[in-house]
């Protein structure tokens, strides 16, 4: 196959894999804008995902907290502990729940107290920096590298400054359908400054190693 051939391939690909638009958290019903609202379900869905186990109950977990009620920082910060305990194992969570019902509280009164419930407000006192961004929300309880990318794999289609972001699973999946090995591989697939189509190529990525998709994808 010729250099031509298996570039045309490459894009016919990512336009597949980005054609609908959405990234990994909106195909799942998490809506990701620019709110306060939004910003902590996704940085609660990331702190999930980043657990061992089947990403399916993260899923799961991750919806149960808005319907909850607790659709903001400031919402599950005053929530109770027992509270937490029960929806997360009513939605399928196991291991030491306890210790992650105290870290998403945590997490939650940690948002609210530094950056009043808002994580733009983190995005801030950033100063649109992108290592600063990553190294603020590092110090969040719960959020360590791995969930900093789970986190700014969706928010790069927002906070265009921290683009290119790929995490683990997208790599592998990039790798495996010869789409290439790091971030930036993928960004030059997305095209120029397209962040949010990155998000979108990303995500989708990550979908495919999660659902394990790749016979569709390469048949």
């Amino acid at each position: 196959m010729s250099t031509i051939s298996r570039i045309e391939d490459k894009k016919r690909l990512v336009r597949r894999l980005a054609g609908s638009g959405r990234g990994f958290a909106e195909q799942y019903g998490f809506r990701v804008i620019n709110n306060p609202s939004s910003l902590f379900q996704v940085l609660c869905l990331a702190v999930l995902l980043a657990r061992r186990g089947d990403f399916r109950r993260a899923l799961d977990s991750a919806h149960a907290l808005p319907a909850a009620g607790w659709d903001s920082a400031a919402r599950l910060a005053r929530s109770l502990h027992a509270d937490r305990v029960r929806v997360l194992r009513d939605s399928g969570q196991r291991g030491d729940v306890d210790a992650l019902a105290d870290t998403l509280g945590d997490l939650a009164r940690t948002v609210v107290e530094r950056y009043r419930g808002d994580l733009r407000r983190l995005r801030a006192v950033a100063h649109h920096d992108p290592a600063r961004e990553r190294e603020l929300l590092t110090e969040l309880p719960g959020v360590d590298a791995a969930v900093a990318d789970l986190f700014l794999r969706e928010a790069q289609a927002l906070w265009r400054e921290v683009a290119p972001v790929a995490d683990r699973r997208a790599l592998v999946a990039a790798r495996r359908l010869g789409l290439g090995r790091s971030a930036d591989d993928l960004a030059g697939l997305a095209g120029s400054g397209e962040s949010e189509r990155l998000a979108w190529l990303v995500g989708a990525l990550a979908r495919v190693d999660l659902e394990q998709r790749y016979a569709e994808l390469t048949a």
